[in-house]
């Protein structure tokens, strides 16, 4: 007993002298530090250096000491279009609280308002992000938390990069930002096991979101809005997609998210409205989309031939243009347990499936993947008339592609 009241005492007696010799390290015009280049240079590991509110020039400060970097009433770093404002070089540094703006722009480097390079357990919480190129740039760093923080970027289609951008990183937490007119809000390659939850990325150039080579993902309750292509997944295995908002993300080539050869994926309880297209696939196998809602898309769902073992159950397809197409007559996906609001068929033993299988695949639809130009004919009686007879004898359209069991009530959620 005596021996393990010396080791506790021993234990706080360090405790304390480890508490002691950490520093609070004051910025500010009337303070001893009047630069965040003079704090960094005073202090330790452990240390926290917290700058009082003002304006400060920020050419490339470089952090290489495990320290907090506190803003007081959210102080100003201007990189004054010259150069990046923060760099991050060691593990466990955080920067919270700052206004971070006005990067220099350029083709040769990417230059960002925040980089974390070869650096671990990094925390970029609570700042404001304004005019950069590059918002938040991780390259090579893993266990890194990028939240609450809001980015602006310069809007330009040629002077625009990535908000959050990250490159080779593992276990990443993207939570609660909100990201507007950079070219890519979200960019993921060879970023593995990382979260994206809880963010508003709207307004880019091009994707709310782009994945690529990036595998064992999650992106739940986000929302991609009126951005040039919505979302796009590519060359990645085993992505969790799920209560996301996808909406009016539009133009002659855009989604709400498009898929290019992946696989092993769950796409649930999401939400597609006003898109051009809702889901593109290409290349894709053994995904599961269920209890999704597609609204007054102008098509639900583009499946091209070379997908296959795609399962796609109890999804509502509502005031879409097109709700299916695709172009080929080879098919090996499933459809059951949708409801369709173009279904006309009955019900006559009252168990809320559809008595006759239903076909989501238009005349019209299939016209319209060989010939664009064909949609000048939209709505007119002559396709209404075709699409009618296709129906009832089908002759061009993919039999095989059906939904045996469609539901006759929209399902709730």
């Amino acid at each position: 007993m005596a021996r393990k009241i010396v080791f506790l005492f021993i234990l706080l007696i360090a405790q304390c002298s480890i508490a002691l010799a950490q520093q609070k390290l004051i910025v500010g015009p009337k303070e001893k530090y009047t630069t965040i280049e003079k704090a960094l240079a005073a202090s330790k590991n452990g240390d926290e250096i917290i700058v009082k509110k003002g304006i400060y020039t920020s050419l490339n400060i470089t952090i290489n000491k495990s320290i907090t970097l506190t803003g007081q009433g959210q102080p100003v770093l201007d990189g004054k279009g010259k150069d990046e404002v923060l760099t991050i070089l060691v593990n466990g540094v955080t920067v919270n609280g700052f206004i971070i703006k006005n990067t220099n722009i350029g083709s040769s480097k990417d230059y960002a308002g925040i980089r974390v390079f070869k650096a671990n357990n990094v925390k970029i919480i609570n700042n404001t992000l304004q005019n950069t190129f590059f918002g938040i740039y991780l390259s090579d760093a893993d266990d890194i938390l990028v939240k609450n923080n809001k980015l602006t970027g310069t809007g330009h289609p040629t002077q625009s990069g990535n908000g959050i951008h990250l490159w080779q990183c593992n276990r990443i937490k993207i939570e609660n930002n909100t990201i507007r007119r950079h070219r890519d809000g979200i960019y993921f390659e060879f970023a593995k096991q990382s979260l994206i939850q809880n963010n508003l990325s709207e307004q880019n150039n091009r994707y709310g979101l782009h994945f690529m080579f990036s595998d064992d993902d999650k992106y739940i309750d986000n929302t991609f809005r009126n951005n040039g292509s919505g979302v796009a997944v590519m060359y990645t295995k085993r992505i969790t997609m799920l209560k996301n908002v996808f909406e009016k993300n539009t133009g002659s080539s855009s989604y709400g998210l498009l898929l290019k050869d992946i696989s092993d994926s769950r796409i649930e309880h999401n939400k597609f409205s006003l898109n051009t297209t809702g889901i593109y696939f290409e290349g894709c196998s053994r995904i599961n989309v269920t209890n999704n809602d597609f609204l007054q898309n102008g098509w639900a769902i583009r499946l091209l031939a070379n997908c296959e073992s795609d399962h796609f159950e109890n999804n509502n397809f509502k005031g879409n243009t097109f709700d299916l197409s695709t172009n080929g007559t080879h098919f090996q996906n499933k459809f059951i347990n949708n409801y369709w609001d173009k279904y006309e068929g009955y019900d006559m033993d009252r168990n809320k499936i559809g008595d006759v299988p239903y076909r989501p695949v238009s005349l019209y639809s299939q016209v319209l993947e060989k010939m664009p130009y064909a949609v000048m004919l939209m709505r007119s009686l002559m396709v209404n008339l075709l699409d009618k007879a296709e129906k009832a004898i089908p002759s061009i359209t993919p039999e095989i592609i059906k939904d045996e069991q469609p539901r006759i009530q929209s399902i709730a959620r």
